[in-house]
């Protein structure tokens, strides 16, 4: 079954980080990806995000037509940086693979929930 882990920090500690500290976080998380990837449970798909400020968003307006604007709806301190997917057999096995993701700086939680199939 297909999973999709998110990763919610708050991008402005992310932004704040030396190039060295920058580094070494993106060095841990490329480990993280070399454990996993051979073992197939990363499925294709997934993108790390840009900052919250280069956020759109649609809503719909008092006439029922779409009125876009910046930056994020909410304003909430943690906001969706990454999406990776995974395979795997049940979400406890999901959970697993995401408790082993490293936590730094503007990467403070990760969520875990099945992906809706309509088959």
């Amino acid at each position: 079954m297909r999973y999709a882990m998110l990763i919610f920090g708050d991008d402005r500690d992310w932004s704040e980080l030396s190039p060295a500290d920058e580094q070494e976080l993106m060095t841990q998380v490329y480990g993280w990806y070399e454990r996993w990837q051979p073992t197939g449970k990363i499925a294709e798909g997934g993108a790390e995000l840009q900052e919250r400020s280069t956020a759109k968003t649609v809503r719909a307006g008092a006439d029922g037509e779409p009125v876009i604007t910046d930056g994020p709806y909410l304003e909430l301190k943690e906001v969706i940086g990454a999406v990776i997917m995974l395979e795997c057999d049940d979400a406890d096995e999901a959970a697993k693979i995401a408790a082993t993701w490293p936590l730094g700086a503007g990467m403070s939680a990760v969520e875990v929930r099945p992906v809706m199939s309509r088959e």
